[in-house]
């Protein structure tokens, strides 16, 4: 790939306990969402040969917890810029150790820069303020990241075609969801359009998605209680065989270790 800008690409952390992405270019690294501890962020990024002050900005998804615990450390820690619309920095000032912060704010459906990256964010479907995913971008190497959403949407679908990596929420089994100990309140919520996606709709968002461009799917925040790691992997893999793309890599995430890294 010499002298063609190309992105990497690494899931720190995915999952309830905490979700933190690593995305690079050549001269510009960023995270998305800060939802690991700083120390943990740190030593993750370590295990892949990043210096924390390589870390120009850190974008945020939406304002859950396990999305943003960490940011005010890790900003101080890193002097990265931070980055989010309006919607989730208000959500952020519901817990007053955020507060304060200086945000960098951009618009939902409006392009912004960081060094060489182009970062995309859009409307997803999920229950907090304004909840975005994001397509990030440096010359025609496209990664898209959508981690929490209740339903597809073809606004989700039209942004993650044409990307060579997609990181794409496969949360629950429908059956092993209603099978657990959880509350109906909380199935109801899981399963809700604002909710999460369940294996069977990240199938069919794959199915909707692939294409040639597309190289490695990432899949995000399985829950530990109502999914099975392989059945996911199992399920994901058949779908894009069965819509004749066997070349793609589909690989796992985790919340106790980094994703495999992968470039595009």
């Amino acid at each position: 790939m010499a002298g063609i800008m190309a992105l990497k690409i690494c899931v720190l952390a995915s999952g309830s306990s905490g979700n933190c992405t690593y995305i690079s270019s050549e001269n510009t690294a960023i995270l998305i969402d800060a939802g690991l501890s700083c120390r943990e962020t740190l030593r993750r990024l370590l295990s892949l040969g990043v210096r924390d002050d390589n870390i120009k900005g850190i974008c945020v998804t939406h304002e859950h917890d396990d999305h943003v615990s960490s940011l005010g450390v890790l900003h101080r820690k890193l002097g990265a810029a931070l980055y989010a619309n309006s919607g989730t920095k208000d959500g952020t000032l519901i817990n007053g150790k955020l507060a304060g912060l200086p945000w960098n704010i951009f618009l939902t459906g409006e392009a912004f820069s960081i060094g060489d990256l182009k970062i995309e964010p859009f409307s997803v479907p999920h229950d907090t303020y304004d909840p975005v995913g994001f397509v990030v971008s440096a010359g025609k190497s496209r990664a898209g990241i959508v981690t929490d959403m209740g339903m597809p949407t073809e606004l989700i679908r039209t942004k993650l075609k044409n990307c060579q990596v997609v990181i794409l929420e496969s949360n629950h089994d429908g059956p092993l969801l209603n099978d657990s100990s959880r509350p109906w309140v909380l199935k109801q919520r899981i399963k809700g359009w604002q909710g999460h996606l369940s294996n069977e709709q990240a199938c069919q968002m794959l199915s909707d998605i692939a294409g040639p461009d597309l190289r490695t799917v990432f899949l995000a925040h399985l829950s530990s209680e109502c999914n099975k790691p392989d059945l996911a992997l199992k399920l994901a893999k058949e779908v894009l065989v069965k819509c004749g793309y066997h070349e793609v890599s589909v690989r796992l995430t985790y919340s106790d270790k980094p994703s495999d890294l992968v470039e595009c």
